[in-house]
């Protein structure tokens, strides 16, 4: 197997001439939003959907904060 000269990861193998960059980042974007969070937090969830549920029993509680927050600002 031949070894592509730019990339040592890359076979002569992979075909991209039809390839069309960034077909799917727009619609990527949209959907998503990536946080990195810390190992020492990350080690409490065992997947993507305990971390949304963490974050949304927190949501309660920021909308009363902010509440608060508001009426003393205003």
């Amino acid at each position: 197997m031949n070894i592509m000269k730019n990339d040592a990861d890359m076979l002569e193998e992979y075909d991209f001439s039809n390839g069309v960059r960034g077909k799917y980042a727009a619609k990527y974007a949209e959907g998503t939003n990536v946080v990195i969070i810390d190992p020492d937090v990350a080690q409490y969830f065992s997947d993507p959907e305990s971390v949304n549920e963490a974050l949304r029993s927190l949501l309660p509680i920021m909308k009363r904060y902010s509440r608060k927050k508001n009426k003393q600002d205003a």
